[in-house]
């Protein structure tokens, strides 16, 4: 049964293993620049990724603490304040391209890949 106006997936998980995976996805995408996942699993991961670098684009203290927050890494904060948020200064948005890959060969799952613009 859909629900109306319920954001995010659950991904077959609790809370906490969730926002765990998805810092984990993030973190990979930001060092990587690219990852190849399950499609619901990339969705996710460019919600998280796109607030990610707005922080970093904004650039003040109180976006690296509130991106801190959301990724408790600080080599990884360092490299979306430094690097990655200057490429997309004159970009408003959309810093993620998602390319569906087919089929996983063990169980079908909807395979895609995530890659920074």
């Amino acid at each position: 049964m859909a629900s109306h106006r319920i954001a995010g997936r659950k991904l077959s998980r609790y809370k906490d293993q969730r926002i765990a995976l998805l810092r984990g996805l993030t973190v990979e995408l930001i060092l990587h620049e690219r990852i190849t996942t399950t499609l619901a699993k990339a969705k996710e991961t460019r919600v998280v990724t796109e607030k990610l670098i707005t922080h970093g684009k904004k650039g003040t203290l109180h976006h690296r603490r509130l991106a801190l927050a959301q990724v408790p890494n600080k080599h990884v904060v360092k490299k979306v304040f430094d690097d990655v948020a200057l490429r997309y200064t004159d970009r408003p948005g959309g810093y993620t391209r998602i390319i569906k890959l087919g089929p996983r060969q063990g169980d079908a799952a909807p395979m895609a890949m995530i890659e920074l613009v």
